[in-house]
């Protein structure tokens, strides 16, 4: 009983432990930019949002200026507390992640979220359906050969009936 109690108070205690360790990690900023998607071609337009600016009456001012897009307005949002804006990816930008940054009107609180550039979207993965025949080296049923087919289905027709033959001789008892 002794043993019981010491090893779930020694787990509890390990638990809480770990918990009161990794609570900073997630004790960032919240209320960061959104970057949706967060993943684009280049040409493609970009929305961000964030509620850090306050209760969204108020505009910030944003740039994209890592990615070449340059500055853009985040203007209040239908949604309670948000600021939205978009822009667009130049086409001439390179592959690679990138900083997008908000600074709201009132207080100058800089919020920051991150752009990846790649080269093929990512929104409609292509799908390849399996075409052909399995190379497994023992052959088929149906060989691209339709006289090798026939003379495998004559053979086994042959071996089903002379082994047929022989079973109804062994049974009268004429024997092999």
């Amino acid at each position: 009983m002794r043993t019981t109690t010491r090893l779930l108070t020694g787990s509890a205690l390990a638990v809480a432990a770990a918990g009161l360790l990794c609570a900073p990690a997630y004790a960032g900023d919240t209320d960061g930019l959104a970057v949706f998607p967060s993943s684009v071609v280049p040409g493609g337009q970009v929305s961000v949002s964030t509620a850090a600016c306050g209760d969204g009456s108020t505009a910030a001012a944003g740039d994209a200026s890592a990615v070449g897009a340059g500055a853009f307005t985040l203007a209040p949002g239908t949604q309670d507390g948000d600021a939205t804006g978009q822009f667009r990816v130049p086409s001439s930008a390179q592959p690679g992640t990138y900083e997008i940054a908000a600074t709201c009107a009132e207080g100058g609180r800089r919020v920051t979220g991150d752009l990846v550039v790649t080269l093929t979207s990512q929104r409609q993965p292509a799908v390849v359906h399996p075409r052909g025949s399995v190379k497994t080296g023992v052959g088929g049923a149906l060989g691209p050969d339709p006289v090798q087919t026939a003379a495998g289905v004559a053979a086994l027709a042959v071996a089903a009936a002379g082994g047929t033959w022989l079973l109804h001789r062994r049974a009268r008892g004429d024997g092999i």
